[in-house]
């Protein structure tokens, strides 16, 4: 009970007076109001609305269709490139442990998977979408020795690479292993006449969804290529990668990537596990003093002289789009988009894409991009 009695003690609690009942009032809210608790992960496929209805140079859906298929057919299509094209990627395999092998399945369609098991079905969808896209490249997987991966399936090459691939320096090891992948195509050069074989490093946790031998024929002057976007903290994803495949452009990318591997190796090993390529990227470029980072405001492509090598930067929106990760899923998706990156628990969404788009009877990619688009902003369970 508040005494208030005599005129100092009535001035002293006047202010409560007033206070109290609106804190009171804020208490009873709070109250009444529900508690929020984690996001929850899903097991099947959460549809919602599409991001970019309306929007002019935006793929639109309704109920899983898209409705501007006839645009995607409509943009400017070159023909296929007389330069072979090969999609490279880094995979391995890890020894499961037994509590890992106890663990929960998770079941995708009609087929349950380890984690293990999963692994090699997302390695499974990335082959598939190149061989819808790009029928005629080539697919080279590196990986470790002692990893016990085969793959029976044409044009998909596997090539050992020695080094260190455990989960802590995996991104550390990919850059090694692109460098020594790199180094081999200098020495066949050197062996044979010189020939156009360009090549595309990626991610293994993406769908390529249209022809990417178009960017060695509208960019000619090229020596490798990165995706940017509109992100101060990492400008640049490293989950793709093109290297022209001409000697100087193999030669050029070599060094260039020696030069992110050096940056990498003495300023952002505290981000070994994720994470440091992108740093050491980001820096390489952006400590070139005549360089305008402005130029990551716009997603237009452009070209720059970094370290001697003449790089061609190209937009995440369309050559790394990831749902539903910055702007680009905010203002929906681009007809033209080339390229869906499935980061961290989107891999879900990978694998139900591809189902989606295998068990329908007239498969399209329009549709199967409102799909993603649909359940992009969702949290799955992988």
């Amino acid at each position: 009970m508040i005494n208030c009695n005599g005129w100092r003690r009535f001035l002293f609690c006047l202010p409560l007076i007033f206070f109290l009942p609106y804190l009171f009032s804020v208490m009873e809210l709070h109250q009444s109001l529900p508690h929020k608790s984690h996001k929850e992960k899903f097991d099947h496929l959460v549809l919602g609305p599409a991001a970019g209805q309306g929007l002019r140079d935006r793929l639109q859906c309704q109920d899983r269709k898209a409705l501007n298929k006839d645009q995607f057919s409509a943009l400017p299509q070159i023909p296929n490139s007389e330069d072979a094209v090969s999609i490279v990627t880094v995979f391995t395999i890890y020894n499961t442990s037994a509590a890992e092998k106890s663990s929960k399945l998770v079941t995708v369609g009609e087929t349950s998977y380890t984690k293990m098991e999963r692994s090699l079905a997302i390695l499974d969808v990335f082959i598939n979408f190149i061989k819808v896209s790009m029928p005629q490249s080539n697919i080279v997987i590196l990986t470790d020795p002692a990893s016990d991966l085969s793959m029976h399936r044409n044009n998909v090459n596997v090539v050992p690479i020695a080094g260190e691939y455990s989960r802590d320096k995996l991104m550390l090891q990919r850059i090694k292993s692109y460098i020594a992948f790199l180094e081999m195509k200098l020495e066949e050069h050197s062996r044979k006449q010189e020939y156009n074989h360009h090549y595309i490093f990626t991610d293994s946790d993406i769908s390529v969804v249209d022809d990417l031998g178009q960017i060695f024929q509208n960019y000619p002057k090229f020596h490798l290529a990165l995706t940017f976007r509109n992100n101060k903290e990492q400008p640049l994803n490293s989950g793709f990668i093109a290297v022209r495949g001409t000697h100087d452009g193999i030669l050029r990318a070599k060094v260039f990537l020696k030069e992110v591997l050096e940056i990498y190796s003495s300023k952002y090993m505290e981000a070994s596990r994720m994470l440091g390529d992108q740093k050491a990227l980001a820096w390489i470029v952006m400590s070139h003093p005549s360089f305008d980072a402005k130029r990551f405001t716009r997603p237009q492509p452009f070209m720059d002289e970094i370290r001697g090598a003449s790089v061609l930067f190209l937009p995440c929106a369309i050559y790394n789009w990831t749902p539903p990760e910055g702007a680009g899923q905010f203002h929906g998706m681009p007809l033209d988009v080339k390229v869906v990156h499935f980061k961290g628990s989107r891999k879900r969404l990978m694998l139900e894409s591809w189902n989606f788009y295998n068990s329908s009877p007239s498969p399209s990619i329009p549709d199967m991009l409102c799909l993603i688009l649909m359940s992009g902003r969702t949290k799955y369970d992988f």
